[in-house]
């Protein structure tokens, strides 16, 4: 018995040049990608009964292209304008540069860090007389509303969009040896689509301490886990795996 077929609860990754693709053409895998939760949009309605006024904020906080997206999808529902002086504040380059969809960028207050939190917080503090509007989901991480309370930052969280598990029905008769998840939502929507789901000789791998615990929780065995000092990555955590796994022929 050796791992053949890996599913990733993950969109595909556009680029062709995906560790995952190199992994599937060195162990001749077949490797699946599909998302097992989906972003929606909280209505404008929903979004009044919380009573925050976006225009009540001189600054916005993003952590991620969705964020940014809903910010804009929310204003344009509810008809507000947004200041040409409005300050943006990205968590990383990348997304800094996403907002070229909805503002001319270099005509804008953009400041981004290098992609931790931590980091971004040194700049937001500098611009502490600010109110920050933070756009989340209604699954999000403490740390950040979290930190920006110990730094004394004033700042209003905005729930705008919210994650809901993705339909997976055409899945029940598919079956996989690796089932790859990077979110407890992901462990979630396992569960939603397939109550009586049962690991059997399924292979678990779960990114990040959050999502272990998840596993775990959910009564299921954890095989594969990342990151590790050997396996930043869930790419080269799953190479370890299967190496041994294909050596031995079990778990």
């Amino acid at each position: 018995m050796k791992i053949k077929k890996i599913l990733v609860s993950q969109p595909k990754p556009q680029n062709d040049k995906s560790p995952y693709f190199d992994l599937a053409e060195k162990h001749k895998l077949t490797i699946d990608f599909r998302p097992f939760i989906e972003v929606k949009g909280i209505p404008a309605r929903e979004f009044r009964q919380s009573k925050v006024n976006i225009l009540d904020h001189s600054a916005v906080i993003f952590t991620s292209r969705t964020a940014i997206d809903h910010y804009f999808r929310i204003a344009e529902e509810m008809r507000i304008t947004i200041p040409d002086d409005m300050k943006y504040f990205c968590i990383s380059e990348s997304t800094a540069f996403y907002l070229q969809k909805y503002i001319v960028y270099r005509k804008r207050k953009i400041s981004y860090g290098n992609g931790k939190f931590d980091n971004l917080l040194t700049l937001i503090e500098k611009n502490s007389k600010e109110t920050f509007l933070v756009p989340l989901s209604d699954i999000h991480k403490a740390e950040i509303p979290t930190k920006l309370k110990k730094s004394k930052i004033k700042f209003t969280k905005a729930i705008l969009y919210r994650t809901v598990a993705a339909d997976l029905s055409d899945l029940s008769d598919v079956n996989y040896d690796v089932l790859v998840f990077f979110s407890p939502s992901g462990i979630a929507s396992l569960f939603e689509n397939f109550p009586e789901f049962k690991q059997d000789n399924t292979n678990i791998a779960a990114f990040g301490p959050s999502t272990s615990k998840a596993v775990t929780d959910a009564g299921l065995e954890l095989n594969i886990k990342a990151p590790q000092p050997k396996a930043p990555s869930m790419t080269m955590a799953l190479e370890i795996f299967i190496k041994e796994f294909n050596k031995n022929g079990k778990k």
